[in-house]
C-alpha cells in the first residue's frame, strides 16, 4: 500500500505540488524551514548536515544560502543562551577543562579565536555553542563572528545540496541523473572544497601566526 506512494513518479508529483504552495506562501514556507532549522540546531540535535542539503536541494543556491547561513547562526546563538542562562552549572560539569582553555586563550586572542573555531572544525560545533555560553564574550559578537565563520563551510555544503536534481528529472532520467559526469564533478567538488578548505585555512592561520610572533 505505502510502497506504491514511494515510487519516484508518486514523490515527483507531491514535490511539484510542494513547489507550487511554495510559489504560492513564499513567506510561510521560509519561516517554516527557518523555524525547523533553528530548533535542530539551537537544542543540538542531530540531522543538521542533511538538513542543510535538504534545503538546498529544495530552495536553490541562494535562497538556501541565506536560509541555512542564517538559521544555523541563529541556532547557534540560541544554544549559546540557553547555556549562558539555563544549563550554566551542567555544561560547566561536563566541559569544565574545555572552558578553561577556551577562557585563556579567547583572552589571549579575542574573537579571532572563536572566528579560527568556525572555518576549522577541529571541535564539533555543539559544543563550541555550549562552552562559549560560559565564557565573558558578548552575544553580538558571538553573533557576527560566527556567521562570517561558518559561512564558508555552509557555502560548500549549500552548492552540494543544490546540485541534486529535482524528483522529475529522476522520475524521467532515472538515477543517472544524478551521475551524469557534470553533475558528479560539480558534487565532489564541492566536498573535495570542503575537505581541503580546513587545511589552507589552518596553514594560513600558521603563517599568519608566525609572521605576527
Amino acid at each position: 500500500m505505502f510502497g506504491s506512494e514511494l515510487t519516484l513518479s508518486k514523490l515527483a508529483t507531491r514535490e511539484a505540488a510542494f513547489r507550487q504552495y511554495q510559489i504560492d506562501h513564499p513567506i510561510l514556507i521560509y519561516l517554516l524551514a527557518f523555524l525547523i532549522y533553528v530548533t535542530v540546531t539551537g537544542l543540538s540535535l542531530p540531522g543538521a548536515t542533511p538538513m542543510s542539503l535538504l534545503l538546498a536541494w529544495l530552495f536553490g543556491f541562494w535562497h538556501g544560502l541565506i536560509l541555512v547561513s542564517l538559521g544555523s547562526t541563529t541556532g547557534a546563538t540560541v544554544a549559546f543562551l540557553l547555556s549562558r542562562y539555563l544549563f550554566r552549572q551542567l555544561i560547566t560539569h561536563r566541559f569544565g577543562e574545555r572552558l578553561e582553555k577556551f577562557n585563556s586563550t579567547l583572552q589571549r586572542e579575542g574573537a579571532f579565536y572563536l572566528f579560527t573555531l568556525r572555518l576549522i572544525p577541529a571541535v564539533p560545533f555543539f559544543v563550541i555553542n555550549a562552552v562559549m555560553g560560559l565564557t565573558r564574550i558578548r552575544v553580538r559578537t558571538f553573533w557576527w563572528v560566527s556567521q562570517l565563520g561558518m559561512l564558508p563551510g555552509t557555502m560548500i555544503y549549500v552548492f552540494a545540496g543544490s546540485r541534486v536534481p529535482d524528483l522529475q528529472t529522476l522520475a524521467d532520467k532515472g538515477i543517472a541523473a544524478i551521475f551524469a559526469t557534470g553533475q558528479m564533478a560539480q558534487i565532489f567538488s564541492a566536498f573535495a572544497l570542503l575537505g581541503i578548505f580546513p587545511l589552507v585555512v589552518r596553514g594560513l592561520m600558521k603563517r599568519l601566526t608566525s609572521l605576527s610572533a
